[in-house]
């Protein structure tokens, strides 16, 4: 299994010890880091920064949101960003939801689907180097109805630009499959995967005639580690309230993917009253309904043991990449719990 992080610019106090996190990252032997966009900083700019501090890990968009930017300005980004890194880069799109691209961008959230879709083949055809002609029902390339007529860049991919698709429902699942390089997924519980997650997604690589070794399964979850039991139920009871916040606080009034994800892993009951509290303002009584259980299926907390245990179970799961997000009160600290994480996936599954 290979190791990767997600981070986001501007976060851990300050950009420059976020950029040292991530060199420093790399000198651990992490193998891929993710820059994140979400309503914050935005990833492009941060990954060529980061593209010259470092010299072997992969760096990847983690994700920018489809429908922000146009296909072919996302293909420009994605060849700069993979030439300027000499083939490092990796290209992480996702739908976003409603609230972010309605409420922060202005543009329609519908459709995500065929957005998405014609989104991948418009980028492919661009960095493929050929004049980009494409018709589809959310784009049109050229324009018509002008005196427009088909371009290819002038730039050309020095390196191939792995494409990976953050999904959570299950129609966006298949087109991963079907399509993507790799998956970018996160609520994640192991026991529940096959039916939530693998089932979709193996439907989509029938669909495209691919196999699940086609596909980098790429799935994330915030490690940490407890000394003793008594520490371990301080740990769990501190996040149960960021649980309850992707169950009721993410998303749309209408539309919640993480809460959906969660429902379909064997919580809809809860996953469906957390939400109602903290829609109504119960932020305490939403947290309250969340067990020990689910915040220790979808994270990696624990001591080292069952963190380690927990590894075996993602591995035979069948995740390629383990994406961990390293607690910690400072930056040394997060790096010390990164270290210690990186090296339980080697030992669990191997340097890829």
């Amino acid at each position: 299994m290979r190791t990767a992080t997600t981070i986001e610019a501007s976060g851990l106090g300050t950009w420059r010890q976020q950029a040292d996190f991530v060199v420093e990252a790399e000198k651990l032997g992490l193998d891929i880091c993710w820059v994140a966009e979400a309503w914050g900083s935005d990833a492009p700019s941060a990954l060529g920064y980061y593209a010259a501090r470092t010299d072997r890990m992969l760096l990847g968009s983690g994700v920018m949101q489809v429908g922000t930017r146009t296909p072919v300005a996302l293909a420009q980004t994605a060849i700069t960003l993979s030439n300027l890194s000499q083939g490092r880069f990796l290209l992480g799109l996702g739908p976003s939801g409603p609230q972010v691209m309605e409420g922060l961008h202005g543009v329609p959230f519908a459709r995500p689907l065929a957005r998405v879709r014609e989104t991948v083949e418009i980028v492919r055809q661009a960095i493929g180097g050929d004049k980009i002609d494409y018709s589809g029902d959310e784009y049109r390339i050229p324009l018509p109805g002008g005196d427009a007529v088909p371009m290819r860049l002038s730039m050309r991919a020095e390196h191939p630009v792995p494409i990976y698709l953050a999904a959570l429902s299950p129609a966006m699942l298949r087109l991963t499959g079907e399509v993507a390089d790799g998956w970018l997924g996160t609520s994640f519980v192991p026991e529940g995967a096959a039916d939530a997650y693998f089932a979709p997604i193996d439907e989509g690589l029938a669909r495209g005639g691919r196999a699940r070794t086609d596909l980098d399964i790429c799935q994330g979850a915030e490690v940490a580690f407890a000394p003793d039991e008594e520490a371990l139920g301080a740990m769990v009871a501190d996040r149960k309230k960021e649980l309850a916040f992707s169950l009721g606080g993410m998303g749309s009034a209408s539309t919640n993917f993480y809460n959906r994800a969660y429902s379909r892993q064997g919580w809809a009951e809860v996953a469906a009253e957390v939400r109602q509290r903290w829609q109504a303002g119960d932020r305490e009584g939403a947290a309250a309904l969340v067990s020990d259980e689910m915040v220790l299926a979808t994270t990696l907390i624990g001591t080292e043991s069952m963190v380690r245990a927990r590894l075996r179970v993602w591995r035979d799961a069948g995740v390629d990449t383990v994406r961990l997000y390293p607690a910690g009160e400072d930056l040394a600290a997060r790096l010390d719990t990164l270290g210690r994480a990186i090296e339980l996936v080697h030992e669990v599954g191997g340097r890829a």
